[in-house]
């Protein structure tokens, strides 16, 4: 009996302190790209900057306790697309901030010397990860 509760106390704890050292990191990462006021000054919306911190938070803690609970929302597959659009915006966003701050595509068009075909490079990649990921949700999720 207390040995089982000695566990479970250490099961919470590096669980726990797992979730802090990710939760860190993730908040470090989106720090150091500067997503949000990117985002905010791209928007030119300086005076929503509370509700800009806010939706970030809850989206936070709506998709933590999500991916935990066995929660399922019978929901029409409309609000489904409307749910993946948030994802991919979200992700998108993620990833278009990443390469900025690391000037990723102009090296690489340099690199392979494919300057003047850099849009078509940039949509190359769109659309593969459009196609990829329409590949994966019907072939293997559904």
């Amino acid at each position: 009996m207390i040995q089982t509760l000695l566990i479970n106390l250490l099961q919470i704890f590096i669980g726990f302190s797992g979730g802090l050292a990710v939760g860190a990191g993730f908040v470090a990462f989106i720090t150091v790209l500067g997503i949000i006021p990117r985002l905010i000054q791209l928007s030119k919306m300086e005076s929503l900057i509370k509700v800009y911190s806010a939706s970030v938070i809850l989206g936070l803690i709506m998709g933590t306790y999500f991916s935990f609970a066995d929660v399922t929302l019978q929901q029409p597959v409309f609000a489904l697309a409307i749910w993946g659009i948030f994802h991919g915006i979200f992700n998108g966003m993620l990833a278009a901030a990443l390469t900025e701050v690391l000037h990723v595509f102009p090296i690489l068009s340099r690199r392979i010397r494919v300057e003047n075909y850099l849009l078509f490079l940039l949509m190359a990649i769109v659309f593969g990860k459009i196609f990829g990921s329409l590949f994966q949700w019907t072939y293997f999720v559904r």
